[in-house]
């Protein structure tokens, strides 16, 4: 995993320096943010310190930087692809701070990470799923160039205990190959 940088972001690994945990914190204690992927709210510095050290630092998670000041704005990783067994294929998924919201950031990112996941990992699928009221990641999704594949029912627990159905998307190598001619 290396840094990646956009014309106005860097994505860098995780560390658990205060820096990254507040950064982290920060955008994650909103409740319109982590609802909307399928988690929890943190509730303070310590559960955001877990998540860097148990979920984002053993997998493929950079956080997202905005390259003017600094600023922790969001994260974005791959994950083992659950729906792909022995197939070359990594899961990709997000979140974004609420005030950077609608400012084609998360499209910057993803699509820096969906070319290192092919050019550099090699990968011959890419998966992603959001849920059905997730219209802004639906968006997202659909300008990077991902296909819809169906409705996984209930395929998602998420922190309130229910189960949401996932709309799946995926992306073959030859598509992104034929995207970046």
């Amino acid at each position: 995993m290396r840094t990646l940088e956009t014309e106005r972001l860097i994505l860098k690994k995780w560390t658990t320096s205060e820096e990254d945990i507040r950064g982290l914190y920060e955008f994650a204690k909103n409740p319109n943010v982590g609802p909307n992927a399928g988690w929890k709210p943190h509730a303070d510095l310590d559960e955001s310190k877990m998540i860097i050290e148990e979920i984002f630092m053993p997998y493929d998670v950079w956080s997202i930087r905005e390259k003017e000041t600094g600023r922790v704005i969001g994260n974005i990783g791959l994950e083992p692809d659950r729906r792909r067994e022995d197939v070359n294929s990594r899961e990709l998924g997000y979140s974004l701070a609420e005030d950077c919201w609608g400012k084609g950031y998360m499209t910057e990112a993803a699509n820096a990470v969906i070319d290192y996941a092919f050019e550099d990992l090699e990968l011959v699928v890419m998966g992603i799923c959001t849920g059905p009221e997730n219209k802004r990641s639906q968006r997202v999704i659909e300008k990077c160039g991902f296909k819809f594949e169906g409705v996984q029912r209930r395929g998602y627990h998420i922190f309130t205990g229910f189960d949401r159905d996932n709309l799946v998307y995926s992306m073959l190598r030859e598509e992104w190959e034929e995207m970046r001619k």
